[in-house]
């Protein structure tokens, strides 16, 4: 089938709801519910826009639930030590929006093993030669997966699409080399440590010399002579943060899983079955109702549902 295939990272799009205070949303007993309607609103605009441009379309909503559980954290336990655990009424809104998905009629994965990204990047492998992919994040990580030049990103919020190209012109790097970027810069927001010392002006230089880290550690004596301000220290950075840099690409590499060696049910997932269907109003409704959604901001998303705000 080659319907072009969307994926959608939901964390960006429920937790930019959940903090902002342009999204405000309550429960009849005053609990909060920003994240959830928030994610709501999003979702229902972003279906009927593909819906305008596509007879057929394939979604897949990928969400996080591997906080402390997955992979990476047994690797680096200090691996997003930053964050924390969503206290009862954020874990409902979460679960809801999981649920969401189900009644606006499009498949939604988790995993207490992987992350977003490995769903998302496991689900792109699927795609036809040329069925385009588009991944709707502001997640600049996710530029790893634009291998090929009909893919890209796309950013909901201010309506902007990024390829390879713009990805290489943006950052200086190509998409493939983000694993090996974050592992030389790290990244703060993940608690990626990366090489201390060492910048993304320093590590861009490497990377345009160097196609990659194994690249980069086999010709290292030829670091200093590449001549960009700090180029001598860089080397002595990089011997002395072998490990770390390894370390750090492995915690930024997003993992594409194949269904014959994992069990998730996101890697056995045919491309036909996201298949995009119609929205169940009557299961919608029923979700809102259990959330105890107010009066007021039921009818708006109801109608927003039926069309009549978009």
């Amino acid at each position: 089938m080659n319907a072009p295939l969307y994926l959608v990272d939901a964390s960006i799009y429920i937790f930019q709801a959940h903090f902002s205070p342009a999204t405000v949303a309550y429960a009849t007993d005053g609990s909060d519910r920003s994240a959830f309607v928030g994610f709501a609103r999003f979702l229902i605009r972003f279906l009927r826009q593909l819906r305008r441009r596509h007879d057929e379309v394939l979604v897949a909503v990928a969400f996080d639930q591997s906080l402390f559980s997955g992979f990476r954290h047994q690797l680096y336990p200090a691996y997003k030590s930053n964050r924390v655990l969503p206290d009862d009424n954020l874990a409902l809104q979460l679960d809801a929006c999981f649920h969401l998905c189900e009644t606006l009629g499009v498949s939604a994965f988790g995993s207490r093993q992987f992350e977003a990204d490995d769903i998302i990047g496991t689900l792109c492998i699927k795609a036809a030669d040329e069925q385009p992919v588009t991944i709707v994040s502001r997640d600049k990580d996710l530029s790893q997966l634009l291998l090929r030049q009909q893919d890209r990103i796309w950013d909901f919020q201010s309506q902007t699409f990024r390829n390879r190209d713009d990805i290489q012109l943006r950052f200086g790097i190509w998409p493939e080399q983000f694993p090996c970027y974050l592992g030389l810069v790290g990244d703060s927001i993940d608690c990626i440590p990366g090489v201390p010392g060492l910048g993304p002006v320093a590590a861009r230089h490497l990377l345009q010399a160097y196609s990659d880290l194994d690249v980069l550690y086999n010709e290292l004596d030829s670091v200093a002579s590449l001549g960009f301000r700090g180029a001598r220290s860089c080397q002595q950075k990089l011997e002395t943060h072998h490990e770390q840099a390894q370390l750090s690409r492995q915690l930024a590499r997003i993992v594409c899983c194949h269904s014959e060696d994992c069990a998730e049910p996101f890697a056995a997932v045919k491309p036909e079955a996201l298949l995009a269907r119609g929205f169940d109003q009557s299961g919608f409704t029923d979700l809102l109702r259990s959330l105890a959604i107010d009066e007021k901001e039921t009818q708006r998303l109801i109608r927003q549902l039926d069309g009549g705000v978009v």
